[in-house]
């Protein structure tokens, strides 16, 4: 069994897990507003490729991809809100499915992780 996490490794991981929630937070804000001026200039004038064109295509292929980045973005921010509500409530390096202690290492590469490596990979 792991042991308890010391104090400096809680705060240099919350450190990591609060720059990581910043980090993302800019990157899903950004999406949000490229995916809204690509809008705009897709429905003005300036652009209006036929929809049967390959240029429609492609400009479908790049808006698909940036839809999928977000929400990976998304996703992601979901977990670090929850390892650090998790945290919060003094729970954060415990695994939630069998209650087993998450190893530091595990933790220092993936701050997020609410599950054991044993867990993870039943899943």
């Amino acid at each position: 069994m792991a042991r308890e996490l010391a104090g400096t490794t809680k705060k240099k991981l919350r450190s990591a897990l609060e720059s990581e929630r910043e980090r993302l937070s800019n990157l899903i804000a950004e999406h949000v507003q490229e995916r809204e001026e690509a809008r705009l200039t897709e429905t003005s004038a300036e652009r209006s490729a036929d929809p049967a064109s390959a240029e429609a295509g492609s400009m479908a292929f790049e808006y698909e991809k940036e839809l999928s980045i977000e929400q990976n973005s998304v996703d992601l921010l979901q977990k670090v809100e929850h390892a650090l509500a998790r945290m919060d409530a003094g729970l954060y390096g415990t695994c939630e499915s069998c209650g087993q202690r998450i190893p530091v290492a595990r933790l220092e590469v993936l701050p997020y992780a609410t599950l054991c490596v044993t867990c993870a990979a039943k899943r």
